[in-house]
C-alpha cells in the first residue's frame, strides 16, 4: 500500500483528522492541505464522551466493517483516535467518527382508531343526514305526491302569517271551480288541486249523477275531468284532470290542531264568482252535520235553490230543505267565515296557509227572495284529518263503487 510521510516539524502539535485517507502513488503530498483545524484535538475518553461545539460538515462515506447506526444530518461528530490501533497512515490509528446521540423526538400522536372514531363518524354522519331531511321530503312532495304539513308549518312567510292577502295569494291558485253538467241541470262548487299532475278533492255532493265535469283554474285554463271515487258518507269524491301538469298542489295541514278563535280564510266559487275570499274564525269544533246521501234529492234542490239549496241538518232541525231519508252525519269544523253556495268543496285554510278543511255546507237565510239569501255567518267544514284519511279509498274507487 501506498503510503503517505510528513516532513520533520510540520504539524508537530496538531494530529491530522485525515489520516488514513487513501491517495493515488502518483499525487504528491501538499503540506498545505488539508489546514491545520481550527480547535484541539479531542482526547479520547475511554468510558464517557464529551460533546463538542457544533460544527458544520459535509458528511463523508466512511469504510468500516461493522454497521454504522443512521444517523440525522443535524448530529454532532466527535472525532476519535483509537487508542493501540493501527491504520493505514503513521502516527496513530484510524479516525472514528461517532454520532452523539440525539434527543428522542416527541412521541407523535396517534390517529383515533376504534370505537371513538367510530362514534364520532357516526355523529358527523347523523349530523349530515338531519341537516338534509326536510329537504328531501320536500323535493319528494313535488313529484305528484300529496303535499301535508303540520299546522306548524307556514306556506306563508312567518312574517306574515295570518296575513289574508297573503295567504290568499300563495292558496288561490291551488282552489279551482268545478262545474258538472247533470241530466236535469248543472251543479257549480269548488275544489282543491292535492297533486301537481291533476289531483281534485271536492264534495259528493258537487259531482253526484253528473254526466260531464268541467274544472277551471285560477288562470282561467279550463280541463276536463272524470271521477276517480267517491264517499257519500263523508260527503267527499276526488276527481282527475285529464293532460294537466305543473299545478300547485295545497299543502294538507293537521285539522286536529285547529282551535276556537284560530284565523281561517276561505276560498272558492259562490255563485260561479271564481277565486271569491272570505276570512274569519274558527267558531266551533266537533258539529254533528248531517247531509242528504240521496242523488234525486239533491238534484231537486239544485233545480230549486242551486247549489245554495244543499240541504243539512243540525241540532235536530233541517235547513236549507228537507234532507230525506238518506242522510250521512260527520264531525265538522265551524266557522264564521262567509260561505255561499258554490263554496262547496273549496278550501278552508289557517293563518299559515294550510288547508285544515273542506268547505261543505253553509246555512241560508231563505231561499224564497234573493234579497233575504247569504251567509249568516254559519259554514261547516270537513276536517282535513278526514279528507287524508279517505284518499286511498277515494284513490280506490271510493266506497260506494
Amino acid at each position: 500500500m501506498t503510503e503517505s510521510f510528513r516532513r520533520s516539524g510540520e504539524y508537530e502539535n496538531h494530529e491530522n483528522p485525515y489520516q488514513g485517507a487513501q491517495q493515488h502513488a502518483s499525487t504528491p503530498v501538499n503540506p498545505e492541505w488539508p489546514p491545520p483545524p481550527a480547535y484541539e484535538p479531542v482526547t479520547p475518553q475511554p468510558v464517557q464522551q464529551q460533546p463538542m461545539q457544533q460544527q458544520p460538515f459535509s458528511q463523508q462515506p466512511i469504510p468500516h466493517t461493522a454497521q454504522q447506526p443512521a444517523v440525522e444530518p443535524t448530529a454532532v461528530w466527535q472525532a476519535q483516535a483509537a487508542a493501540g490501533g493501527h491504520g493505514d497512515g503513521i502516527g496513530g490509528g484510524t479516525a472514528l467518527l461517532t454520532a452523539v446521540a440525539p434527543e428522542p423526538a416527541p412521541e407523535k400522536k396517534k390517529r383515533t382508531k376504534g370505537p371513538l372514531a367510530l362514534l364520532a363518524a357516526v355523529a358527523i354522519v347523523a349530523a349530515a343526514i338531519g341537516g338534509g331531511t326536510a329537504y328531501g321530503i320536500q323535493e319528494l312532495t313535488g313529484k305528484n305526491e300529496v303535499v301535508s304539513s303540520s299546522t306548524t308549518t307556514s306556506v306563508v312567510p312567518s312574517s306574515k302569517t295570518g296575513d289574508v292577502a297573503t295567504i290568499a295569494a300563495a292558496v288561490s291558485p291551488s282552489v279551482v271551480e268545478v262545474s258538472a253538467t247533470l241530466s236535469n241541470g248543472s251543479s257549480t262548487g269548488s275544489g282543491v288541486i292535492i297533486t301537481s299532475g291533476g289531483e281534485i278533492i271536492t264534495n259528493n255532493h258537487v259531482i253526484s249523477g253528473a254526466s260531464s265535469i268541467k274544472v277551471t283554474t285560477s288562470d282561467g285554463k279550463t280541463y276536463t275531468a272524470q271521477v276517480v271515487g267517491t264517499d257519500s258518507k263523508k260527503d267527499l269524491a276526488l276527481i282527475k284532470l285529464e293532460n294537466a301538469s305543473g299545478l300547485k298542489a295545497a299543502a294538507l295541514g293537521n285539522s286536529d290542531g285547529v282551535q276556537v278563535g284560530d284565523t281561517v280564510v276561505a276560498i272558492g266559487s259562490p255563485e260561479g264568482l271564481t277565486g271569491t275570499v272570505t276570512s274569519g274564525i274558527v267558531s266551533a269544533l266537533d258539529r254533528d252535520v248531517t247531509v242528504s246521501t240521496d242523488e234525486s234529492q239533491q238534484q231537486q234542490q239544485q233545480q230549486q235553490g242551486g247549489s245554495g239549496g244543499w240541504p243539512f241538518e243540525f241540532g235536530g232541525q233541517q235547513f236549507n230543505g228537507d234532507t230525506g231519508t238518506s242522510t250521512t252525519t260527520y264531525k265538522a269544523l265551524q266557522t264564521d267565515a262567509s260561505l255561499n253556495p258554490g263554496n262547496s268543496g273549496g278550501a278552508l285554510i289557517d293563518a299559515g296557509g294550510n288547508i285544515i278543511g273542506i268547505n261543505s255546507a253553509m246555512y241560508s237565510a231563505a231561499s224564497d227572495s234573493s234579497s233575504d239569501a247569504g251567509s249568516v255567518g254559519l259554514g261547516f267544514a270537513i276536517p282535513i284529518n278526514t279528507v287524508k284519511s279517505d284518499l286511498a279509498t277515494l284513490r280506490a274507487g271510493g266506497s260506494d263503487s
